[in-house]
């Protein structure tokens, strides 16, 4: 790998070369390095389609996969589908991400589009860490439209922690979950955006299982005249508790939309939205404006503290 590719490495999966354990590395368009492990198997797609097959043992305890994409290859745009099958009982941490680098000049677009598909097993557990992050000079296009799909089988449990900070000009982020029984879905999503990017996130939540939980948290800072569109809808179709909640700071010129949309479709369905837009307070910027901050630097730290 070149420093491009070392620098995007780090960025979306905090690795620093080649990790221990399991690991898929994507390269501008081609797998670059793999290893399987006992109990995890990765195998290339055989039906035509670009991307993996993941295999986890029932009863795999305290194992990580990594599975990051980097794209340095200027105006190169794929299509790539990871379908990942959780055996019952185990518990495991995948960390996944793409990062672009595109100085291909003005009408030049990379783009990923990667669909990710989970079938997670009974009383299985699975912490999904998900970094996208573009750079490059400014004058191309980096485009990124991530799409997860979900499936918890009765008692199992999904964190997703999905982040968004910087150089992607367009994004559609889809995320589809049905839960079982006693299923719990947790989602932290962190989003920034700035010039004239464009973020579409949507998420649909289908709790069919007695006693399933559901809890969206998305935060996100919109800058300069960047527009941000976020919509939720969680249906409640058991006796089952969810709550969604959209916290957004506006700067500038920019645009943000929250639709959060709860339909519960039986009598013990415990539906909760929350929304809120607003700007940066000014007690707060005087407060560290006192402190030896200027407005800037004040604006970064209220910034970096509500991402955090």
């Amino acid at each position: 790998m070149d420093t491009i590719e070392k620098d995007l490495l780090l960025q979306i999966a905090d690795l620093h070369g080649i990790p221990e354990g399991a690991y898929n590395i994507r390269a501008n368009g081609e797998s670059l390095s793999r290893n399987s492990t006992a109990n995890i198997d990765i195998l290339t797609k055989t039906e035509g389609k670009n991307g993996i097959d993941v295999f986890i043992k029932p009863g795999t305890k305290n194992e990580s996969m990594h599975i990051p994409v980097i794209i340095s290859k200027a105006g190169l745009q794929e299509v790539v589908y990871n379908d990942f099958y959780i055996g019952a009982d185990s518990d495991v941490v995948i960390v996944a991400g793409c990062g672009i680098h595109n100085c291909g000049g003005v009408e030049m677009t990379s783009r990923h589009d990667g669909v990710h598909t989970f079938h997670v097993g009974k009383n299985a557990k699975v912490k999904y860490v998900e970094k996208h992050y573009g750079s490059g000079d400014g004058n191309g296009k980096n485009v990124m439209n991530p799409e997860t799909v979900i499936f918890l089988d009765d008692g199992a449990y999904m964190e997703m922690q999905t982040t968004q900070i910087k150089g992607i000009d367009s994004s559609n982020r889809v995320t589809k979950a049905e839960l079982k029984a006693n299923a719990t879905f947790i989602v932290k999503e962190k989003l920034y955006t700035h010039g004239e990017q464009v973020v579409d996130t949507d998420f649909v939540v289908d709790m069919n299982g007695e006693n399933c939980t559901a809890d969206i948290m998305s935060r996100s800072v919109a800058a300069n005249k960047s527009k941000q569109n976020f919509v939720s809808t969680m249906n409640g179709n058991a006796p089952c508790k969810g709550h969604t909640e959209c916290d957004a700071i506006i700067m500038h010129d920019a645009s943000v939309k929250a639709a959060p949309c709860l339909s519960a479709n039986n009598v013990d369905a415990e539906l909760i939205h929350e929304a809120a837009i607003g700007k940066i307070a000014g007690e707060q910027l005087i407060k560290l404006m006192t402190l030896g901050l200027t407005e800037k630097e004040a604006e970064e730290q209220i910034i970096k503290g509500f991402l955090h």
